[in-house]
């Protein structure tokens, strides 16, 4: 196992947030420091008793002393430790670490909702009934894990959201707070002070902020380096909706939000080092969780060097890897959307199944916030693109169509209502509280659900880094192309090699297939199974 691994799985191991005693593992974090190096930016933080401040591994700072060094596992524990964020590096605004993120445990996925909200809306006691767990054991698991308890990692979420806010805004303060989930502007005064050695209004002009469109909020979703924004966006594009997504001709993509509060609208534009997100939102107190998920979406808590340089010892993906290094799985903003569209999409064409979505979000979603803009004069669709947007019908919706609104065979209707009914019922939960190995069961137990459905729902909707479906007919295709194993039982053998990252290994076959043949984005993908989507 290389060292860049064997720090990983440390970091797992870590007690109170704090790294172990043994000198070996300080030793380890603490060469990642002296060498500045990137690659650990989120994976633990580095704080300093001399100066009270803590940073990322990388930060242009002259290296600290032994002696003053401590190493926290998140930037709450640091806080929660009185130390405060570095003002040179930001290290409250580096991109989650990649192991507990996206992993299935109790605490990724507690991490999962916090960042979307859910403390804010329900508080400590919500959280808790979620995950499944009594408020006691979930705080302990989380001090265990993370170094701090739900309140404390919370409280750093709004600290992130208010600086974004602040620095990239001209927002009034009592719309920050209200924006980034404070009770009070008080209470964001204080926070801010904790965390940064500053005022809401210094951090504001050391920033230089400029003025926003009114009725919007643009900020930076930061990421790791490098993002293979090409595929990302073909792969939205290639599967866009329309009315409830597009592509614009100056390569931005935009979406409606199916918000806690209200609906909203996001536009993304992928830079060298961020994602310009430009949200338009009902309610403002929505800000964490629409930010939450277009960063899903778009998978930027990846870690790609770990990503690439651990596929790229197979020799046979070692080309594919080299020609889009950086390449993300792609996820979603909403599980149930997920798993409707691979339901639908069930041995039938890209395009059918987007008809057919088109056609219920025609009829049955409701408007959000989306005005025609001007820019949209230049849409890539054409004048259909420039309707409204309007949101993904709800599953108690869904569950009550009719059947000519499912032009489909009667036994996937069934299918697409039973999965609808089950999501409305609470029964089946996508989106993050549940565990993974949980979710699947429940998705296997619908009537015309079968592995490849839940391999795809897991891997686009709990973002599970792990998943090969290798019985999906691109996937197969592509891998004999390139030598490998054609049939699903052989290649899952040979990627057992690929793990823990197989999703991306399929994403990689995936954008092979792709180039080596366009028409099959819009062709169909049939495997010998009563299930086929692609």
């Amino acid at each position: 196992m290389s060292d860049f691994r064997r720090w990983t799985v440390a970091d797992r191991d870590t007690i109170d947030g704090m790294t172990p005693t043994a000198d070996a593992e300080f030793e380890h974090r603490y060469a990642a420091v002296r060498g500045r190096d990137r690659r650990f930016d989120g994976r633990f933080f580095t704080a300093v008793t001399s100066t009270g401040i803590y940073c990322r591994p990388s930060c242009p700072a002259r290296t600290p002393l032994r002696r003053n060094v401590r190493f926290y596992v998140t930037a709450a524990a640091a806080q929660q430790a009185g130390f405060r964020a570095c003002r040179r590096c930001r290290p409250e605004a580096v991109p989650g670490a990649p192991e507990w993120d996206v992993g299935g445990d109790v605490a990724a996925r507690a991490m999962r909702l916090i960042a979307d909200g859910e403390v804010d809306r329900g508080g400590v006691p919500g959280l808790a009934s979620r995950l499944g767990y009594s408020e006691r054991q979930l705080r302990r698991i989380l001090v265990e894990r993370l170094g701090a308890g739900p309140t404390a990692l919370a409280r750093a979420q709004r600290a992130r959201t208010a600086a974004l806010l602040l620095e990239s805004t001209t927002m009034p303060l009592a719309d920050v707070a209200c924006a980034a989930g404070f009770g009070s502007a008080r209470q964001l005064d204080a926070t801010v002070r904790d965390t940064f050695g500053t005022s809401p209004g210094g951090l504001r002009r050391a920033a230089g902020a400029g003025a926003a469109t009114p009725g919007t909020v643009t900020v930076r979703l930061a990421h790791r380096t490098p993002l293979a924004s090409g595929p990302l966006l073909r792969h939205l594009a290639d599967r866009a909706v329309d009315g409830l997504e597009r592509t614009t001709a100056d390569g931005a993509y935009r979406r409606s939000l199916a918000l806690p509060h209200g609906p909203g609208v996001c536009d993304l534009r992928p830079g060298a080092t961020a994602v310009t997100c430009t949200l338009r939102l009902t309610d403002l107190r929505d800000l964490a969780a629409a930010v939450a998920r277009c960063r899903r979406l778009l998978d930027l808590d990846a870690d790609p060097v770990a990503v690439d340089g651990h596929l790229a010892a197979d020799p046979v993906l070692r080309p594919l890897v080299g020609a889009t290094p950086g390449l993300r799985t792609p996820g979603t903003v909403c599980g149930f959307e997920a798993s409707l569209r691979a339901t639908i999409g069930q041995q039938v064409s890209v395009a059918a199944a987007r008809t057919v979505l088109a056609q219920l979000v025609g009829r049955y979603g409701t408007p959000a916030p989306d005005a025609a803009d001007p820019d949209d004069a230049g849409h890539v669709d054409g004048e259909a693109g420039r309707r409204p947007l309007r949101l993904l019908p709800s599953p108690a919706v869904v569950a009550e169509l009719p059947d000519d609104a499912l032009p489909m065979p009667r036994s996937r209707a069934a299918a697409v209502r039973a999965l609808a009914t089950a999501v409305a019922s609470g029964d089946l939960d996508l989106n993050g509280g549940a565990p993974p190995d949980e979710v699947r069961a429940r998705l296997l137990a619908l009537p015309g659900i079968g592995p490849w459905t839940a391999s795809y729902v897991a891997m686009r909707a709990l973002g599970d880094p792990d998943v090969l479906p290798a019985g999906d007919l691109g996937v197969r295709r592509a891998a004999a192309a390139l030598g490998l194993p054609g049939d699903a039982r052989r290649l899952t053998a040979h990627g057992a090699a690929w793990a823990p990252w197989r999703s991306y290994a399929a994403q990689h076959l995936w954008t092979a297939d792709a180039a080596a043949s366009p028409a099959s984005r819009t062709s169909p993908s049939v495997v010998p199974t009563p299930e086929a989507p692609r």
